[in-house]
């Protein structure tokens, strides 16, 4: 019998930690399939699968094969995926008109998943940084990115893959203005049901990198875009920018990149209540995989943390390359 007068704790939090099934029960925060958007890299050609060297894991895929991804999303319960277009450089231009072409890589590969994979919802991004021979979100002119311009062409984007099918518009170029002159187009051209999730509030990041390699936007890139996407020390800007989306007809709200910015998710979600969504960038990504593939560090560990700590952040979903992984896990071992 221990003495009783010894000072043991009556407080035991490790009671709840002692066995996994406890663990389960009080668990606070969990991480599900319908959480997830998968993001996928469209190329042209005809049975391409290219991998991303700086994104291990991550393969650029033709538009015969998208709908082959998009099958394997939904057999495995992922609700959404996000497609990005690897553009041709000798159809960029600087009035980057390729973004409006019906035919472009994306608009094709959207009408081929609704054709075989039709329940599964496609995001597409709407921003020129693709389709600008500048690398920019918007339109270059005497070393400005232009706003309102840039606006004019966004609006034709929009329509462009909301006529290819698209169910959901990501809007990531943060021109000002952007979010309503798409509602408008939309409401006007009878998509009302089109969804706008609105890259809100978008950090000018040193983790993009990997991605601009994956749509081919690394050597046309003049300058930086700072003057557009948010300086990272800001943090109330980015509910103002909220706000201004939210009061344009944005349905939906994203914080990018992710883990960095986790304070933002935070504040957005307890600030506005709405859908809010955090995209872990092809940085973030790239960083778990390296770290993984030199034995530094658990790799399947690493990426359900990550992505959990998104969740207790108050995120309602994430955008991110590990989803396909996460959905298999979740399939296979119930996580």
């Amino acid at each position: 019998m221990p003495h009783p007068t010894a000072p043991f704790p009556m407080t035991r939090p490790r009671r709840l930690r002692q066995a996994d099934w406890m663990r389960r029960l009080v668990r606070e925060t969990t991480l599900g399939v319908d959480d997830l958007i998968w993001p996928i890299f469209v190329t042209d050609g005809v049975d391409q699968r290219q991998p991303v060297a700086s994104m291990p894991g991550v393969e650029r895929v033709s538009v015969d094969l998208v709908a082959e991804k998009a099958n394997e999303a939904a057999g495995l319960g992922i609700p959404c995926i996000a497609l990005f277009p690897y553009t041709d450089p000798d159809v960029k231009t600087p009035g980057a008109e390729e973004a409006w072409n019906p035919e472009n890589l994306v608009n094709r590969a959207t009408r081929e998943i609704k054709k075989q994979v039709p329940d599964i919802g496609v995001m597409l991004d709407v921003a020129l940084d693709p389709y600008n021979s500048d690398g920019h979100d918007g339109i270059v002119r005497d070393g400005v990115v232009v706003n309102d311009e840039s606006l004019m062409a966004l609006q034709q984007q929009a329509l462009a893959h909301a006529e290819a099918g698209a169910d959901i518009l990501g809007p990531s170029d943060m021109m000002d203005g952007r979010i309503a002159i798409i509602r408008q187009a939309l409401e006007q051209n009878d998509f009302p049901d089109v969804t706008i999730l609105s890259y809100a509030a978008k950090y000018a990041s040193a983790f993009y990198g990997p991605f601009r390699d994956a749509v081919g936007a690394t050597g046309a890139l003049k300058g930086d875009k700072k003057t557009y996407q948010m300086d990272p020390g800001n943090s109330d800007e980015a509910l103002r920018e909220v706000a201004i989306d939210l009061s344009e007809g944005a349905d939906m709200v994203m914080v990018k990149p992710g883990m960095p910015y986790l304070d933002i998710c935070t504040r957005v979600k307890r600030e506005f209540s709405v859908p809010t969504y955090a995209y872990q960038v092809s940085g973030e990504y790239a960083m778990i995989q390296a770290a993984a593939q030199n034995g530094w560090i658990d790799g399947r560990a690493a990426m359900l943390e990550s992505l959990s700590a998104f969740k207790r952040a108050g995120c309602d979903g994430i955008l991110t390359y590990f989803a396909k992984d996460v959905a298999t896990l979740i399939a296979e071992e119930g996580l």
